[in-house]
C-alpha cells in the first residue's frame, strides 16, 4: 500500500490591525482568519519512491478559524483560488524540485492571514519533442501566429454530451478564414506574436507580443472594466515572459470515437496568467497537435467549464494570398466561337413551372436568350408580354468531375429582380433527390441587392431553404467582370472573389460532396431570391468570359 508523506506547518503570520479589541484580530466586520495549518502530501511515496512515483502529484490542504476561501501559489508560477482549502497540483518539472506553496487564508471583508510550506516532489513527465518543435530547440526562440487562413483558426465546442460525437472540434462555431481580420473590433487577433524559447536546461518559455492589443471574450471583459456586449479588442499589457512547465492531459483523449484523430495529450500550463491570444480566463492549453509549422489547441473557458476553445496557429504570418492546389486545366471555355454554345460542352434547362423557387421565367434556348458574340457568352433574360424568358446552360453527361477548382469570370446583371448564377449539382440528383444530392453555389445574387454576391452549400444537413452560406460586399459586380471561383477538396470547400477567400466549409464522407457534378449557369427572375421584379424591366444580361476547371 503506497505511503503518503504529510507535513504540517503552522500560521507563521497573522494580520494585526489598529484598536484591535480582541483575540480574534477584528475591526468591524473584518475578521482575519486564524490558526491556519497547511498539509502537504506527495502521492505516490514508497521505500522506493521516497519522493513520489513521478507523477508530480502533491494533495495541499488548508484550513483556518474564519476563513471564507484560500489563495493558493503553487511556487512553479501558477495559483488557483480554492474555496474548499484542498487543492491536488501536479508539479511537472522534471526532476527532484523543491517547491515553496505560499497559502493565504482569506475572511470576512479580504482580510488574509499567509503561511507557506515547502514541499519536495519528483516528476518524471516531460515531452522533450513538443518544446522542440514548439521553440526550435534547445537555445532558440520561435515566433508562432494565429493561422488565420485556416477554417477553424478560432473555434468553440462543448462538453454538454460526449455521447453526442461532438466534443473535440469546434461543433458551435469556426471561424471563416480571414474571418476577424481587417475589421477594428476583432483585427488585434491577427497580429498577435507567440514567441517560445527553450534554454539549456530544457525550460520552456513564452512571450505574448499583442501589439498593445488583445482580443476578449465578451464574457471576461469585467477583468479590464469593459463591457462591449460582443467580443472585442481592448488595450491590455502582455509583455513579461512566462514559464511554461508540461503536464499530461486531465482529459481523455482515447474517448474520441474518431479512429483518424490522435491527440498528442500534453497540456501547457503558463505562469503569470498568460494566455493564447484569445482572452477567455485560462492560463492552461491542451495540445491537440504539433509540427514543426503548426499548432493545434484547445482551452476550457475560465468561467464556462463546458466551453472549449480551439486556436490554430502556423509559423507563418497570415497572408490572404490563395494558393490552390489545383493547377492543371482539364476542361475550359472561352467562348471565342460567335453563335450558339458549343454543344460539346453546354446542354439546357427548358421551359417553366417556378424550378422549385417560385421563379416566374421561361427557359429557352433561343439565341434571343443565350449567344456568345465577342469572345463573351451572353444569357440575357428578358420582358415577354406578361412574363419572362431567360436561358440555363449546363455541363450535365458532358462534363462532370470530382473535386478541383472552378473559375467563372462574368459581370452580372444589374436590373432589380435579377437572379444570376453560378453553381453545380450532384449528378446524382434523379436517384437522389435533392439537396441529398449536393449542390455547390459558386455566385449568386439575389435580386434586391446588386452590391453584394453569395456563396452557399445545400445538403441534408442544414435547412435547404437557408443551406451553409456566406457573402461579401461587391460593389461593381454589375459594371466590371469578377472571377467567382470555388476550390473544392477532399477536406474543404473554399470561396473566393478574385482570388480573395469569404467561405469556406468543411468537406467530410458524411457530405454529399465526394461524387460528381455538372456546372449550371443560369439567371432566373422573381422568385425566393429575385424577389419582386422592377416594373420597368425589358431585359439584362450576365456575360461569361470564361469558364475554367482546373485539377
Amino acid at each position: 500500500m503506497k505511503n503518503l508523506i504529510k507535513i504540517t506547518v503552522l500560521m507563521l503570520t497573522m494580520a494585526c490591525f489598529v484598536n484591535c479589541e480582541d483575540d480574534d484580530a477584528t475591526v468591524g466586520d473584518l475578521i482575519a482568519p486564524t490558526n491556519l495549518t497547511i498539509t502537504a502530501e506527495v502521492i505516490g511515496v514508497d521505500a522506493d519512491n521516497p519522493n513520489g512515483d513521478g507523477s508530480g502529484f502533491v494533495k495541499l490542504t488548508a484550513s483556518a478559524d474564519n476563513a471564507l476561501s484560500y489563495n493558493f501559489q503553487f511556487g512553479d508560477g501558477l495559483e488557483a483560488v480554492v474555496p474548499s482549502g484542498v487543492n491536488t497540483h501536479r508539479y511537472s518539472l522534471v526532476g527532484l524540485n523543491t517547491y515553496t506553496v505560499v497559502v493565504s487564508a482569506v475572511g470576512t471583508g479580504g482580510v488574509s492571514t499567509t503561511g507557506t510550506i515547502e514541499v519536495e516532489v519528483f516528476s518524471s513527465f516531460d515531452d522533450i519533442e513538443a518544446k522542440e518543435l514548439l521553440s526550435g530547440g534547445i537555445g532558440s526562440s520561435k515566433t508562432w501566429y494565429l493561422d488565420a487562413a485556416s477554417l477553424g483558426h478560432l473555434g468553440v465546442g462543448g462538453n454538454v454530451d460526449i455521447a453526442a460525437d461532438a466534443f473535440w472540434f469546434p461543433s458551435f462555431y469556426a471561424a471563416q478564414p480571414f474571418e476577424k481580420c481587417g475589421i477594428p473590433i476583432s483585427d488585434c487577433l491577427c497580429t498577435d506574436e507567440f514567441i517560445f524559447s527553450l534554454d539549456a536546461s530544457e525550460q520552456l518559455t513564452f512571450e505574448l507580443n499583442n501589439n498593445g492589443q488583445t482580443f476578449f471574450n465578451a464574457s471576461h471583459q469585467g477583468v479590464i472594466g469593459e463591457n462591449a456586449g460582443e467580443d472585442a479588442c481592448f488595450d491590455f499589457d502582455t509583455s513579461g515572459v512566462s514559464l511554461v512547465s508540461l503536464a499530461p492531459s486531465s482529459f481523455d483523449w482515447s474517448l474520441v470515437p474518431d479512429p483518424d484523430f490522435n491527440a498528442r495529450a500534453t497540456t501547457m500550463n503558463f505562469s503569470d496568467d498568460k494566455f493564447m491570444g484569445y482572452y477567455v480566463g485560462s492560463s492552461s492549453y491542451d495540445i491537440i497537435s504539433v509540427t514543426n509549422t503548426t499548432l493545434y489547441v484547445r482551452t476550457v473557458d475560465a468561467l464556462n467549464p463546458v466551453l472549449y476553445w480551439y486556436h490554430r496557429f502556423t509559423t507563418t504570418p497570415p497572408n490572404e494570398e490563395f494558393n490552390s492546389i489545383y493547377n492543371t486545366l482539364i476542361w475550359s471555355d472561352d467562348f471565342d466561337t460567335n453563335g450558339a454554345p458549343d454543344a460539346a460542352n453546354w446542354t439546357y434547362d427548358l421551359g417553366a413551372g417556378g424550378w422549385g423557387n417560385g421563379e416566374v421565367q421561361t427557359y429557352t434556348n433561343t439565341a434571343e436568350n443565350v449567344i456568345v458574340e465577342d469572345g463573351f457568352l451572353k444569357i440575357t433574360a428578358k420582358a415577354d408580354g406578361s412574363g419572362y424568358t431567360s436561358a440555363r446552360l449546363k455541363s450535365e453527361n458532358l462534363f462532370e468531375f470530382t473535386y478541383g477548382r472552378v473559375e467563372v469570370r462574368a459581370k452580372l446583371p444589374a436590373s432589380i429582380g435579377t437572379w444570376p448564377a453560378i453553381w453545380m449539382l450532384g449528378a446524382d440528383y434523379d436517384t437522389n433527390t435533392w439537396p441529398a444530392c449536393g449542390e455547390i453555389d459558386i455566385m449568386e445574387q439575389t435580386g434586391q441587392d446588386k452590391n453584394r454576391v453569395l456563396a452557399t452549400v445545400h445538403h441534408p444537413a442544414v435547412s435547404p431553404g437557408a443551406g451553409d452560406g456566406s457573402d461579401t460586399i461587391l460593389t461593381t459586380s454589375t459594371t466590371e467582370f469578377h472571377n467567382y471561383t470555388v476550390e473544392w477538396t477532399p477536406d474543404t470547400i473554399t470561396f473566393l472573389v478574385d482570388d480573395t477567400v469569404y467561405h469556406t466549409v468543411a468537406n467530410s464522407l458524411d457530405l454529399p460532396f465526394e461524387s460528381d457534378f455538372f456546372l449550371i449557369l443560369n439567371i432566373a427572375m422573381g422568385g425566393t431570391l429575385g424577389g419582386d421584379i422592377d416594373p420597368a424591366f425589358t431585359e439584362d444580361s450576365m456575360e461569361i468570359d470564361y469558364v475554367r476547371v482546373y485539377q
